[in-house]
């Protein structure tokens, strides 16, 4: 994932983080795709910025042939089959079927090991590539999940050069025997594509939930506009479908996007003809072209017309999260919320009452407008946990206990409430799911993976669900339609870490996951799979809590804060380092009664 470009997306709303949020109803229909006319913008060149190599860059460096080998499939997906053909022997290239438009796919993988290649005495090269499926790269720029299961590619090179040809420019190398499918490894996804956000209206329109894409960096820039139109005209990725509402049916691009005298234009053929989509689609489009700023104008085959002055501003109106207050630390100490206290930051006091604040394991504690919701996980008689809930403005006068126990609870979510709508958390108790209400009622929510349930996160929209089933890291949408929640189908994403313990969000599209290669660690994971990174390694000890304030454009911070505890230790990361959390930065504590040791702080969370 590019970093930097990501940074400035989010330095570019800086500025919402006291702005209310505004949003209106899109319906709710399904859609499809229609095709549009060729690029175009006014002066623009249409040249690529960023090409794989190609067959004869590597020369006669073997190892470099197979590299590039895995990055030919990059680029604009028309040509994608040209470019890998380049690399086939030309008695070979009918084994890699062709084919057209929608169905070009490309199977992304992550290797495991580096490729072997292996000369036998006649001369002839062998390379065998393990790999993990990630998933599967479609034209409209949706990495789906893996269709392939094969955990190895197998082919041979020859030498290309034919007699009187060594040393020259036809030098190097060709792959016989190729794979059947076109493959992209995970390196050359991030190096030669561009992530980008584009947003989709929840059932009633109240909030924007993101979704992801990749746009080949061989794209001009010009067709960013026409290509972010197309995302959302194709509809969310199938995983988040129950979550989100897409555009109405046959609504279609007329022609390319195109940029005269500074302004963008964008013409369409929208059923309907209805103002109040036109707007909705506008605050879409805003956000899924965060890079730009400057006027953009919508305008119908019907001549219904709405004009963005400036994107920049638009975003500023029409913030994404309903974010006013910046993160504020607490901890778990000898039974009770506490606030932490951080340098450089503000502290809050406790959001509930005293009576209610005792023989804690574990807390949430979410802002919703001007109420607090509060779900408490209490020790039971005989060692059991029961769970304590209840919403109001703070301190929180209303908590119920749960008639349930169990043997263990982890750490309770809270999902965003719909306008006006009772608060529904999730939490998971004794291997399974569980949602909850203000009222402690929990209700068993069916989860469409096989396996012991042992985490659960949602995003700050409140739809997107992260889980941990049978050791294995998937993704849902949640819908919260007639105050019922229900997930949709779970999305498996790829990893190649094990002993997976915790969850949460750290980014809008990317996971911070409680994990092992060899050594325990927290890693980011990108909700498709395709990004694995190392964020803390070699903790010491398996992971048993984890709380993160995701990063997002609303109210922009420096860097990630995260949270977690392992061995009954809580730390804090800080700027890529860890610093242990200690009882001294916990606030509001009783004087302990002489000779008493000083209690640990345990299951550290944000209140935001």
């Amino acid at each position: 994932m590019n970093r930097r470009r990501a940074l400035l997306g989010l330095l570019c709303a800086a500025l919402l983080a006291l702005v209310p949020a505004g949003c209106g109803i899109p319906d709710q229909t399904d859609l499809q795709v229609d095709g549009s006319g060729p690029a175009v913008s006014a002066g623009a060149s249409s040249s690529g910025r960023d090409e794989p190599p190609t067959r004869a860059a590597s020369g006669t460096d073997r190892e470099a042939f197979v590299e590039n080998f895995l990055s030919a499939a990059a680029g604009e997906p028309e040509r994608a089959y040209a470019r890998v053909k380049q690399f086939i022997a030309r008695e070979d290239r009918d084994r890699l079927a062709e084919k057209q438009g929608s169905e070009v796919v490309i199977n992304v993988v992550r290797l495991t090991e580096k490729p072997v290649i292996t000369q036998n005495a006649s001369g002839l090269l062998t390379v065998r590539v393990p790999v993990q499926q990630v998933g599967v790269l479609r034209a409209n720029g949706v990495l789906g999940p893996p269709a392939a299961t094969d955990t190895e590619y197998r082919f041979s090179l020859r030498g290309s050069a034919e007699p009187g040809q060594e040393g020259s420019e036809d030098a190097g190398y060709y792959v016989t025997d190729p794979p059947t499918v076109l493959l992209l490894g995970t390196v050359a996804l991030q190096q030669y594509y561009q992530t980008h956000k584009v947003y989709f209206w929840n059932s009633d329109a109240t909030r924007l939930v993101a979704d992801q894409r990749y746009l080949p960096l061989a794209v001009p820039a010009e067709r960013l506009v026409s290509e972010a139109v197309k995302w959302l005209i194709a509809g969310p990725s199938d995983w988040l479908r129950q979550g989100v509402s897409g555009l109405p049916d046959r609504t279609a691009l007329i022609n390319n996007a195109v940029k005269t005298d500074g302004r963008w234009e964008v013409n369409l053929d929208l059923p309907g003809d209805d103002r109040r989509k036109l707007e909705r689609l506008g605050i879409q489009l805003a956000w899924s072209l965060s890079d730009l700023d400057g006027p953009l104008q919508l305008t119908t085959r019907n001549q219904s017309r709405v004009t963005i002055d400036d994107l920049a501003a638009h975003r500023l109106a029409n913030p994404v999260y309903p974010l006013t207050q910046g993160p504020q630390r607490f901890t778990v100490y000898e039974g009770a919320v506490r606030p932490l206290a951080s340098e450089g930051e503000a502290v809050g006091a406790v959001p509930l009452r005293a009576e209610d604040n005792h023989d804690l394991v574990s807390a949430a504690l979410r802002r919703a407008d001007d109420k607090i919701l509060a779900a408490l996980v209490r020790t039971a008689p005989g060692g059991r946990h029961r769970l304590v809930v209840g919403s109001g403005a703070a301190p929180v006068q209303a908590m119920t206990a749960g008639t349930q126990t169990f043997a263990a609870i982890g750490r309770p979510v809270w999902l965003r409430p719909l306008a006006g709508a009772q608060p529904y958390g999730l939490v998971v108790a004794d291997g399974k799911l569980y949602r909850f209400d203000d009222r402690a009622r929990m209700v068993p929510v069916p989860v469409g993976a096989a396996g012991r349930v042992s985490a659960v996160a949602a995003a700050l929209d409140g739809h997107r669900i992260a889980l941990i089933v049978g050791g294995r890291p998937y993704l849902s949408a949640a819908s919260l339609d007639g105050g019922v929640v229900s997930l949709g189908p779970v999305r498996p994403v790829a990893t190649t870490l094990t002993d997976l313990s915790a969850v949460d969000w750290e980014q809008e599209n990317v996971l911070a996951l409680a994990g092992s290669t060899d050594r325990s660690g927290v890693y980011e994971l990108g909700v498709d799979g395709a990004q694995q990174s190392a964020l803390v390694t070699d903790v010491g000890a398996g992971v048993t809590h984890l709380a993160v304030y995701p990063v997002n454009p609303t109210y922009v911070l420096p860097s990630v804060m995260m949270m977690y505890e392992a061995n009954g230790v809580a730390y804090r990361y800080r700027s890529s380092s860890v610093e242990t959390i200690r009882a001294e930065q916990v606030l509001d504590v009783p004087a302990p009664p002489d000779g008493a040791r000083a209690g640990s702080p345990t299951a550290p969370f944000f209140l935001f």
